[in-house]
């Protein structure tokens, strides 16, 4: 299972997530290119690499006109529904925003209608958490684990006045979470990392066993004497914990992992198509695997519809809440399955339509069993260049295929 571990021994902001996301490996143009399908104009992104304390590290720097522009939550939610981005970062990052404003709302005791976004709410705010949700499907994220946050010490000016660090949005948005201090002066934990690490983590604790594929630090602004100010982010494939999550069936050739998960389901016949739609978008912010819908004949001749969600079990009681919050249900049943699945990495590719990122899953030998390019890419490649969408997806597939015959002949030379 493809893991980040996020490593916060110096906190995180967003700049420090997404340089560190871009650092282990997402595209940073392919991420640049995401961002703009945005519906908002006035910002730029760029990357650099810099030093911090001997470690070098990749700062995020995003230049926005609009930075003193407040927002309601409404407003934000409507520019991520808005833009052709994938349904699970367009969920993802909803769920992120929907936290920051209930955190606020909460410190000020208002409704979360009336919240206004002040320092995180600007756009770069936005830029931040899209980017993130853009990297870790980029680098293909099922599974992410975080260390106690190190949220710093001393007091912070905000828009209210000067507050003790953490501040109380950042204190609201970690509750639950393992949080440390040390005599590092400055708030080193900011809402927007605090949000994003809170809500995509559902385990905090050491490195889990993984292998490790790739390491990236994302710097912060702020330079302090031998304390390197950075986020290090750790990506790979987490270890089976068992022989039966590792084994593979024999006379094969796929070398499927196998891994336990649990299948959550409910019957509904009086909630709101709306309401199911918005809960499936929830479900996936949330960490499930999957999430479908199947009609069905309910008593009285009702029409209904079970709402099936597939989740690891570190994700089964949030998820089962959230069924009891956002529908009608009276009861949700749960039960443990078995899954097999391939490996799978995603890749850039370049096409003769610009870059088009590409899911491919291989079976045990490394051969490829499969090719998906990403709808959203091809889509978007497709209305720029006015081709119809498979002659992109027909042109993504042959840019692998070709990638692959490459290697195969490096290797074989």
């Amino acid at each position: 299972m493809r893991t980040l571990f996020f490593d916060c021994f110096a906190g995180a902001s967003g700049d420090m997530i997404l340089g560190a996301l871009v650092a282990a490996g997402a595209d940073a143009r392919a991420l640049r290119d995401q961002l703009a399908l945005l519906n908002v104009a006035g910002f730029e992104v760029s990357f650099e690499t810099v030093d911090r304390s001997g470690i070098s590290a990749t700062h995020a720097v995003v230049n926005t006109a609009d930075q003193t522009q407040h927002r309601h939550l409404s407003a934000i939610l409507k520019i991520i529904a808005d833009a052709p981005l994938s349904e699970t970062v367009k969920a993802r990052a909803s769920r992120i925003f929907e936290r920051l404003g209930e955190a606020e709302a909460r410190v000020h005791n208002v409704p979360v209608e009336k919240i206004h976004f002040h320092e995180v709410g600007a756009l770069d705010a936005i830029v931040d958490v899209v980017g993130a949700c853009v990297g870790f499907e980029l680098l293909g994220i099922e599974r992410f684990v975080s260390s106690p946050l190190h949220v710093g010490s001393g007091t912070v000016e905000m828009a209210h006045g000067r507050f003790p660090v953490p501040p109380p949005a950042v204190a609201e948005l970690l509750r639950d979470v393992p949080v440390y201090a040390t005599d590092i002066k400055g708030e080193l934990v900011t809402p927007t990392g605090a949000a994003i690490i809170s809500t995509v983590c559902a385990e905090f604790g050491a490195l889990p066993a993984m292998r490790v594929a790739a390491t990236g630090y994302g710097a912060g602004t702020r330079q302090y004497k031998d304390f390197p100010n950075v986020l290090r982010v750790m990506v790979g494939e987490m270890e089976a914990t068992t022989a039966a999550s590792t084994s593979s069936i024999e006379g094969d050739n796929l070398d499927t992992a196998g891994e336990k998960l649990f299948m959550i389901e409910t019957n509904l016949d009086d909630t709101s198509p709306q309401l199911v739609g918005y809960a499936m978008e929830r479900a996936f912010a949330l960490g499930a695997l999957d999430c479908f819908l199947t009609p069905v004949q309910m008593k009285k001749n009702r029409p209904g519809v079970v709402v099936s969600i597939l989740c690891r079990a570190s994700e089964r009681e949030a998820l089962t809440k959230l069924l009891f919050e956002e529908t009608t249900t009276l009861g949700v049943r749960s039960y443990e399955v078995e899954r097999r699945a391939l490996g799978r990495e995603f890749v850039t590719v370049e096409t003769g339509f610009g870059a088009i990122n590409v899911k491919v899953a291989r079976r045990g030998d490394g051969s490829v069993s499969n090719v998906a390019p990403e709808y959203e890419d091809c889509r978007a490649a497709a209305v720029r260049a006015g081709v119809p969408l498979h002659v992109v997806e027909a042109a993504a597939r042959a840019a692998v295929n070709v990638a692959a015959g490459e290697n195969g002949k490096d290797e074989s030379e």
